[in-house]
């Protein structure tokens, strides 16, 4: 049976006033995503693929249309919607584990039970692969191990949707490939909904199980590519780079037109 609607996005738009021009940054989208599904936003820098992100994150508000998570309207950000960003974002000033539990300290059920915290968070250093550095100082970890601890953070508060704005672009290709293999392996088992945004076509195919392809500014979606490979998925496999092939003919395609 199919997996229902988490997030659904209806013609939604958004345009800049910059005082001295109206710039439209999105032409409307409609977008649904299921529970447990992996949606990535696709397309040149500037194509408003990060505004959609930070319109669903509700950091901004669209010009046009209504975005809802599991039937009810997107008006700010909240704990049921965390961003990862570019940059690990971690505080510097905390070590790994104290890092995972901060987001913690606001939940209901964790609130006064810094045992269950901790507990917690070392479940998720644990599928992290990070259980050896619950203590270590930020500056210690390498940028990928940065970016491990970051994903625990984001995934600790449980929320019902995970916003991920390319997160890997600062890392070398050997440490990005074994971070994809890693990633896919903690969606399979928390099977949590997540949209993200790269301008990388084979990362749109090795993590996606859709990929939305958004032509230049106004940005709009020129093409919806299902992914069918079985995961796990290698970034260097003929199958991802082939079908990594057809988005970006997509892409140019557009742009021709």
């Amino acid at each position: 049976m199919e997996a229902p609607v988490k997030l659904r996005l209806s013609k939604v738009a958004k345009t800049f006033d910059t005082g001295t021009q109206i710039v439209e940054a999105l032409q409307p989208v409609d977008l649904e995503v299921r529970e447990g599904e992996f949606v990535v936003l696709f397309g040149p820098s500037g194509c408003g693929k990060t505004t959609l992100l930070n319109l669903i994150a509700g950091f901004e508000a669209p010009s046009a249309g209504e975005i809802t998570l599991d039937g009810q309207p997107v008006g700010r950000p909240g704990s049921d919607r965390l961003m990862m960003f570019q940059e690990a974002a971690l505080f510097p000033w905390l070590n790994v584990i104290d890092n995972v539990m901060y987001g913690l300290r606001w939940q209901p059920r964790y609130r006064f039970r810094p045992r269950r915290r901790r507990e917690k968070a070392m479940e998720l250093l644990k599928l992290m692969h990070l259980e050896e550095f619950t203590e270590s100082p930020i500056h210690e970890l390498s940028g990928g191990m940065k970016q491990r601890a970051a994903l625990a953070r984001a995934l600790a508060p449980d929320p019902k949707v995970l916003l991920i704005d390319e997160p890997f672009p600062a890392l070398d290709a050997l440490v990005r490939a074994k971070l994809y293999t890693e990633l896919q392996d903690i969606l399979v088992r928390t099977r949590k909904t997540i949209v993200s945004v790269t301008h990388d076509p084979r990362e749109a195919t090795c993590l996606g199980d859709r990929v939305m392809v958004f032509t230049g500014r106004p940005g709009r979606v020129q093409a919806e590519i299902s992914i069918d490979l079985p995961r796990p998925r290698d970034i260097n496999d003929p199958q991802v780079a082939e079908c990594a092939g057809v988005i970006t003919a997509q892409l140019e395609g557009a742009h021709e037109k």
